[in-house]
């Protein structure tokens, strides 16, 4: 770990986003062991990785925001409701503005600007959409233990981005496994699986440097990190886990993913 320490925020967050694309890119690997991933497992991974960012919003991103805006001299509920409305704002404009499809959803229901990019395109750009904000909130939070802040720790940091990497593993399968059900080849729905999670160290650099740039900004990245979040669970996983009918391992995963999550920063963070 004293390797680790030596590195600068940034690329700390840098090194642990490269964790959690690493872990969405080894979820798409399962396209070379399976052709179909049974929906009722499917529906249950996208339940627990619901449940993991609800709790990682809460407990690395939202509570930390309030303990600093008191230790800022800044007003709690109005900084964190600030930041939290302005995260789902913003990847609500992102939303209407990108063309992407949901897991499980026909063409004509695409969203974002019409084009004529193929299925497999903006089924990727859906995921690389959700993957943004958790990239950022774990760059965020890499980016406040330079504040030395009370509030924000390493090892939190450190727990937020294994978390966001366990519910990244499910989320590869959810895009190359349905490539290729489609009919594309092995090797290309891999690939496609893996490029969606490519903007996660990109956005871990741009959270963490932010926020050193803009130090007094911090609580209010914080909650930006959890209502995009959080925005994502309701609009997007939420939805394509109930899509079929699987309601109850749909919850239930959402409950484990929540509560491993909760364990993960509770114990350890």
């Amino acid at each position: 770990m004293k390797w680790f320490l030596e590195f600068s925020p940034v690329f700390q967050a840098f090194l642990a986003t490269c964790f959690t694309y690493f872990m969405t890119a080894l979820g798409a690997t399962v396209v070379f062991m399976f052709k179909t991933v049974n929906r009722k497992l499917l529906d249950g991974m996208l339940g627990f990785a619901a449940g993991v960012m609800i709790a990682a919003s809460f407990w690395s991103l939202l509570a930390p925001a309030i303990e600093m805006a008191e230790q800022l001299h800044m007003i709690p509920w109005l900084t964190a409701s600030i930041g939290f409305l302005a995260g789902g704002a913003f990847l609500w404009g992102v939303d209407k503005i990108l063309p992407h499809l949901h897991i499980g959803f026909p063409m004509e229901e695409a969203e974002g600007i019409q084009t004529n990019w193929q299925r497999s395109i903006l089924l990727v750009l859906a995921i690389t959409l959700h993957n943004f904000p958790e990239g950022l909130a774990v760059g965020v939070a890499f980016g406040a233990i330079a504040a030395d802040l009370p509030s924000s720790s390493l090892a939190g940091a450190i727990v937020l981005a294994i978390g966001i990497g366990i519910q990244n593993f499910p989320e590869g399968a959810a895009v190359s496994v349905p490539l290729r059900r489609e009919g594309m080849s092995r090797l290309k729905s891999f690939w496609y699986g893996q490029l969606s999670g490519v903007v996660e160290p990109i956005a871990g650099v741009i959270g963490a440097a932010a926020v050193l740039i803009m130090r007094p900004l911090l609580p209010y990245a914080l909650a930006f990190a959890a209502g995009a979040m959080i925005y994502v669970v309701v609009e997007e996983l939420i939805p394509e886990s109930q899509l079929k009918k699987n309601t109850d391992i749909a919850t239930v995963g959402a409950m484990l993913g929540f509560a491993v999550m909760m364990t993960l920063d509770v114990a350890l963070g």
